[in-house]
């Protein structure tokens, strides 16, 4: 409902009444690791912009993401063509009980098919060209779906779409 003290909405801008109270849905459909992701691509660590500015643009034909959510985890870096899951690993993550956390966080995305790479923060801010030429190395070496062989049999039906 429109209060009397502001113009109705025009065609196309939605209910502004719904931006104030927060929009976005139900609060039951939300799925709160995705808002997690989308606050830390806007508060990347150095590091993580250094290497960013690197894979981004699909260098080497690889796309890859950043922040990528995979519940009830939110990777640093994710290229889904070859599974792979990268992530930075600064001084916070010797601390406490981070390692533990760590290997736990380790265990369930190897159980569920990724890969992962880990790389110390150190060595991005050492080098982030050679980190980055690394990691798309290592994700177009391994990718879930391979072209077709030149001379081989035609893909099967729906396998062209991955390639």
């Amino acid at each position: 409902m429109v209060s009397p003290h502001e113009d109705p909405p025009r065609d196309g801008e939605g209910d502004r009444a719904a931006k104030r109270r927060g929009g976005g849905g139900r609060e039951t459909l939300r799925r709160p690791v995705v808002y997690t992701a989308r606050k830390l691509r806007r508060a990347m660590s150095l590091p993580e912009a250094l290497l960013w500015q690197r894979l981004r643009g699909s260098p080497g034909g690889v796309a890859f993401r950043k922040q990528h959510a995979i519940d009830p985890y939110v990777a640093d870096f994710y290229c889904s063509a070859a599974k792979l899951v990268i992530e930075l690993d600064g001084i916070g993550h010797d601390l406490g009980e981070r390692p533990q956390r760590d290997e736990k966080r380790y265990a369930f995305l190897v159980q569920r098919g990724y890969r992962l790479l880990r790389i110390a923060a150190t060595e991005v801010l050492r080098d982030p060209e050679a980190v980055a030429e690394s990691i798309v190395a290592c994700a177009a070496a391994n990718p879930l779906h391979r072209s077709a062989a030149p001379n081989g049999p035609p893909p099967r039906p729906g396998e062209d779409l991955h390639g």
